[in-house]
């Protein structure tokens, strides 16, 4: 792997200097785009919407569109709003990661720590894995200041970029009923139902079954035939009641 940043995390007054690796990877399979007739590839073009003719890229600039009108910005303007640049991943305060929702989360970071910094390396991970706690940070990727928590996994200190709280839209414009209420045996045949699907998290059992079968398409494809495909057939309940739904969905379970 090649690493993409290089640096340090500061906790307190210890600097452990690390990599970051990318500690993510896609799944689904690279598709181009195509011309049907001859399978060239599809290009983009940067096209001028008013003259509908190509712009050479030191050409384009960046503006926002404030009030009817277009506020151009250069390059002196973007360094005046950067963040300061430093090569810091700076632990602020360490909290319990089970507060954090997860739709704050963005992507994660391996970080290996240079020769130098392996034993603070060591106390750190060590620390948070017997405290249960993350921390929480701020650095600069990418010309950009991120926030991110900093946690253990496995014998490695992962670095997760998480929003900030304005990145995240507020639920009062959701058409949500006040009233949620349901009736105790509902609620009693749900918690069960939970229960009975319950089990330890186990990500490798949860495989990408739609690249999977996309790619056996394309080998059968590419020798001349056609690939079975299993299909998911979505289980329908009988009853539009609630709690019919959940006892068959119970003694569905309980079957299995």
């Amino acid at each position: 792997m090649k690493s993409i940043w290089n640096g340090s995390i500061g906790f307190g007054l210890v600097n452990i200097p690390v990599k970051l690796f990318s500690a993510v990877q896609q799944s689904n399979l690279d598709l181009d785009m195509l011309d049907e007739k001859d399978h060239a590839k599809i290009k983009y073009l940067r096209v001028n919407e008013h003259t509908h003719k190509e712009v050479p890229f030191d050409k384009i600039v960046k503006g926002y569109y404030l009030k009817d009108r277009y506020v151009v910005l250069d390059k002196h303007d973007f360094e005046e709003a950067s963040p300061e640049k430093n090569k810091t991943i700076e632990i602020e305060n360490f909290v319990d990661i089970k507060e954090i929702n997860p739709i704050y989360y963005e992507t994660s970071y391996y970080s290996q720590p240079e020769k130098q910094g392996k034993k603070a390396y060591a106390l750190l991970h060590k620390a948070l894995v017997k405290s249960g706690k993350a921390g929480l940070a701020r650095f600069v990727l990418r010309s950009s200041e991120n926030l991110c928590v900093i946690h253990p996994k496995d014998n490695v200190i992962v670095i997760t970029k998480i929003r900030f709280a304005q990145e995240v839209r507020k639920t009062t414009e959701l058409a949500i009923p006040d009233d949620l209420s349901v009736t105790k045996k509902e609620m009693d045949v749900g918690l069960a139902l939970i229960k009975h699907y319950s089990g330890p998290f186990d990500l490798s059992s949860y495989k990408d079954d739609y690249s999977a079968e996309l790619l056996k398409i394309i080998k059968a494809k590419a020798k001349g035939k056609r690939a079975t495909v299993k299909k998911l057939i979505p289980k329908k309940a009988n009853s539009d009641d609630l709690y019919e739904q959940l006892m068959q969905s119970l003694d569905e379970k309980k079957g299995a």
